[in-house]
């Protein structure tokens, strides 16, 4: 279980529901811990080429 799932408690959520509500807006949610290190260092990437101009 990862932190999203560690974090529910009772019936007041899922990890998936948790998921999908941050997606819905917009967050990259990655599905396991090196896909999450990759969408991290895309969003760094993105905010140096966007300050070096």
């Amino acid at each position: 279980m990862g932190h999203a799932g560690a974090i529910v408690s009772g019936s007041s959520g899922t990890a998936q529901a948790k998921k999908e509500a941050l997606e819905a807006v917009g967050v990259s949610v990655g599905s396991t811990p090196t896909e999450t290190a990759k969408l991290v260092l895309a969003r760094l990437e993105g905010r140096q080429r966007s300050t070096q101009g």
